[in-house]
C-alpha cells in the first residue's frame, strides 16, 4: 500500500502531465492524494521540497531500471551488445513516460521541477569516459553500464568497454531526442554498435560468466 508521501508524489507527477509545474497548486496535489494541504507541507515543507523529492524518485527509479535491465539480459545469456541494448530500451521507454527523465537525460529545459542529481557511481572501468555530458543522470547511467559489462564480460578490456558504452549511450540519447519509428530497430543498431566497437562478435565466447 503506498504511503502518504508516495501518494502525494504520484498526484504531483500526474498533475505535471497535464500542466506546467508553475501552474500546479499544492492544494490540488493534496486533494488528489486525499490528504490535507497541511499534511503535504508536513511531508515536503514547500513546493520546492516536493519538486526535489519527485525528481529524486524519478531518477532513482530510472537507474534501478537500468540495473534491472542489465542484470536480466546477463541472466538470459545476452552478449555485450544485447546487454547494453536492454538498458537502452529501458531508457527510451522511460524518456517517453517521464518528462523529468527526458529533460534530465537531454539537459533540455524541464517542463516541471528540475531533475535531481543522482549519486555518481564509481567504476574501475574508464572512470572518465562519458563525462562532460553536462547530465549527472547520463554520467550515472554510463558508470552503471560500464561496471555491469566489466563484471559480466571479463575477457574484454575495461577501457574498451568504457568508450564503447560512451558511444552507445550517445547513440541512445540521439534516439531519445529524435525517436525512431521502432524501438526494437533502434536497440538492434545500438547492440551492433557495441559489438563492432568491442570487435567481439556474438557467440559462445561473448557470453557472460555465470
Amino acid at each position: 500500500m503506498p504511503t502518504v508521501r508516495d501518494a502525494l508524489m504520484d498526484a504531483a507527477f500526474a498533475a505535471l502531465g497535464e500542466r506546467p509545474w508553475e501552474a500546479v497548486r499544492m492544494a490540488e496535489v493534496a486533494a488528489a492524494a486525499g490528504v490535507s494541504r497541511q499534511t503535504l507541507y508536513n511531508e515536503f515543507s514547500s513546493k520546492d521540497g516536493l519538486a526535489r523529492a519527485l525528481a529524486r524518485r524519478e531518477a532513482d527509479a530510472f537507474l534501478a531500471g537500468v540495473d534491472r535491465s542489465l542484470a536480466t539480459a546477463r541472466r538470459a545469456g545476452a552478449d555485450a551488445g544485447e546487454c547494453f541494448a536492454a538498458a537502452a530500451g529501458w531508457t527510451l521507454r522511460s524518456a517517453r513516460r517521464s518528462p523529468l527523465i527526458r529533460a534530465a537525460l537531454t539537459q533540455s529545459p524541464p517542463p516541471g521541477p528540475p531533475a535531481a542529481e543522482p549519486p555518481r557511481a564509481h567504476t574501475r572501468a574508464a572512470p572518465e569516459a562519458g563525462r562532460g555530458t553536462g547530465s549527472p543522470l547520463v554520467d550515472a547511467m554510463h558508470a552503471r553500464t560500464v561496471e555491469a559489462l566489466v563484471r559480466g564480460y571479463p575477457r574484454l578490456r575495461p577501457e574498451d568497454i568504457g568508450w564503447a558504452c560512451e558511444a552507445a549511450l550517445r547513440l541512445t540519447l540521439s534516439y531519445v531526442i529524435a525517436p525512431a519509428a521502432d524501438d526494437r530497430e533502434s536497440c538492434l543498431r545500438i547492440a551492433q554498435l557495441v559489438r563492432s566497437l568491442l570487435s567481439w562478435p556474438a557467440g559462445p565466447s561473448a557470453r557472460p560468466v555465470p
